[in-house]
């Protein structure tokens, strides 16, 4: 028999989002990051937020675009980049309240915890990739 793993194009979609919320999210966090240890200069806060708002689109969708290419259909592999992105956004802005609650310590876990979900989801793509039946 062939030892070779099945290809599983459901694995391959979820772990390609899981994968770009994961890492989006991951830039989105070190810009709050970086604005709350930056707290004497206000007037960078807005556009220290919107690179990291943009960094979170571009990574996030990058990554889930990426990551499922072995998807044949191309709509597929844009809903999931497109999730990716929106849901890099809504994740990273978590760790707003993370800030009041546990101060840069907590919103420092909640990077690393970011990037282990992303590792975790980019590694189940992987897995799905697979080899093709057909």
């Amino acid at each position: 028999m062939n030892d070779e793993p099945i290809k599983d194009p459901l694995a391959l979609g979820l772990g390609s989002l899981a994968g770009g919320v994961g890492f989006g999210a991951a830039f989105m966090t070190i810009s709050q990051i970086l604005v709350a240890l930056n707290q004497e200069r206000y007037d960078v806060h807005g556009y220290l937020l919107a690179a990291g708002l943009f960094t979170a689109l571009g990574v996030g969708g990058m990554c889930g675009w990426y990551r499922s290419y072995q998807l044949e259909n191309i709509w597929q592999r844009g809903v999931i980049a497109v999730l990716s992105a929106v849901g890099a956004i809504l994740v990273g802005f978590l760790a707003a309240p993370l800030d009041r609650f546990f101060g840069i310590i907590g919103m420092i876990v909640w990077l690393f915890a970011n990037v282990a979900f992303a590792i975790a989801g980019t590694r189940w793509a992987i897995r799905g990739k697979g080899v093709s039946t057909t």
